[in-house]
C-alpha cells in the first residue's frame, strides 16, 4: 500500500502531524508512506523511522527564481519535481495541509483515493475540490493534534497512542555540542533555552520584559541562550543588551535538528507562540509559552508538563497578526512569567 501525507509547512502544523504519521504507521505496517513538504520543514520529518520517503517541494525557492527572473530554471526543478510525485500512484493521499498550495500537488499526484476535510475547516482555501473524500470538518477549537487524528479516524485508521518521535540522532547531538562550545557555553550548567521572537506582531513581547526573565534564570543558576533564525538576531541582540549577566545567542546558527538536540538537554525553554515551541514540545522538554492573540487550546504546546502564560481579554483570541493596542502582550507581567518558569525550574 502506498499512502502519501500532505503537509508542506509551517514548522509547528508539520510536528502536529507527526502523531497522525504514527498512527498511520501502527495500522499499516507494511505500507510505503511518504511526506510532501517544503524546504524549511523538512527536518521535522527527515529520518524519522514510520517513513519512507520525503518528497520536498522548493515552492518559496520557485517563486523567488521567476521572481528574480530565472523563470526557465524554475520551471524546469517544477516539472521535474511533478514527474517525480507522479511517478508512484498511491492508494491515499491525506491532505492535512487544506490549502491551494497543498491541493494544486494533490491535484497532480495520481491516486484512487484523496481524503481530508470537507466544507466549513477556517482556511481552507477552496482546497476541498482536488479531494474525492471528505471529512465532515470538525471545531477549530480542537487542538491542531487533534484534528490531524480525528481525520485519520474518520477515516478507518485507529489512534491507539500519541507519539511525536521526532528524529533527533547523535549527529544533531554532536552538532550543538560544538556550537555550544564555539559559543563559550559552559558544559557543566544547566541550560534555559529562551526563543523571544516571532513572525506576527501580535506575538511579540516586550524586548526589556525578556531581559529581566533571563537576567532571573542566571542569578538562580542557569545558563540562558537563546534561539531564533537568522532575521531574530538583531532582536535578541537588543534583549542582550539590557541584561546584567552574560548569555549566548545562537539566531542563524543551528538548523532544526541541532535546535532540537538544544531543547532536548535544556531544562526549559521560554517562548512565544512559534514553530520552536512546538519542537520543544515534542520532544518533552518543559515549556513556558507567552500568548496574546493565539488560541492556546488550538495551537499551544502540546501536552500537560506545559505551562501557558496569557491574559483573558474580551478581544483575545484574536488571531490577527497586527493590533493597534497589543494589550494581550502588554498586560503580561514580568512576574506573571516568572512565576510559571519558577515552578518549572523549581527555584526558589
Amino acid at each position: 500500500m502506498n499512502i502519501l501525507i500532505v503537509k508542506t509547512s509551517a514548522i509547528g502544523d508539520v510536528t502536529h502531524t507527526l502523531p497522525a504519521l504514527n498512527a498511520l504507521r501502527d495500522h499499516y505496517p507494511h505500507a510505503h508512506i511518504s511526506w510532501l513538504v517544503e524546504e524549511a520543514s523538512q527536518d521535522i520529518v527527515k529520518g524519522h523511522h514510520a517513513l519512507d520517503q520525503v518528497l520536498v517541494s522548493k515552492r518559496k525557492y520557485w517563486v523567488k527564481e521567476i521572481q528574480n527572473g530565472n523563470r526557465k530554471k524554475a520551471v524546469k526543478e517544477i516539472v521535474q519535481f511533478i514527474q517525480m510525485l507522479r511517478q508512484k500512484k498511491y492508494d491515499l493521499i491525506i491532505d492535512f495541509q487544506n490549502l491551494l498550495k497543498s491541493s494544486m500537488f494533490i491535484a497532480l499526484a495520481r491516486s484512487r483515493k484523496k481524503a481530508g476535510y470537507g466544507v466549513g475547516m477556517a482556511h481552507s482555501e477552496y482546497s476541498y475540490i482536488v479531494l474525492n473524500h471528505r471529512v465532515p470538518a470538525v471545531p477549530m477549537d480542537y487542538h491542531a493534534v487533534y484534528r490531524e487524528l480525528i481525520l485519520i479516524e474518520k477515516l478507518g485508521i485507529p489512534v491507539k497512542r500519541i507519539a511525536f518521535d521526532l528524529p533527533v540522532f547523535d549527529s544533531d547531538r554532536k552538532a550543538i555540542t560544538d556550537i555550544l562550545f564555539r559559543e563559550g557555553a559552559l558544559n557543566q550548567m544547566p541550560i534555559v533555552a529562551i526563543n523571544p521572537m516571532a513572525k506576527w506582531d501580535t506575538k511579540l513581547w516586550d524586548n526589556t520584559k525578556f531581559s529581566k526573565i533571563a537576567d532571573q534564570c542566571v542569578s538562580w543558576g542557569f545558563q540562558v541562550i537563546f534561539t531564533g533564525s537568522f532575521d531574530d538576531y538583531s532582536g535578541v541582540n537588543d534583549i542582550q543588551g539590557q541584561m546584567k549577566n552574560p548569555s549566548i545567542n545562537l539566531c542563524g546558527k543551528t538548523t532544526l535538528k541541532s535546535l532540537a538536540a538544544l531543547y532536548e538537554r535544556s531544562k526549559l525553554l521560554i517562548t512565544t507562540d512559534t514553530g520552536p515551541m512546538h519542537i520543544a514540545a515534542a520532544l518533552g522538554s518543559p515549556v513556558v509559552a507567552i500568548f496574546g492573540s493565539t488560541a492556546p487550546w488550538r495551537t499551544g504546546p502540546f501536552g500537560s508538563i506545559h505551562n501557558v502564560v496569557r491574559v483573558d481579554l474580551p478581544c483575545s483570541p484574536c488571531l490577527k497578526r497586527n493590533c493597534s493596542t497589543h494589550d494581550c502582550m502588554k498586560k503580561i507581567s514580568v512576574d506573571m512569567v516568572l512565576a510559571s518558569v519558577q515552578k518549572k525550574l523549581d527555584v526558589r
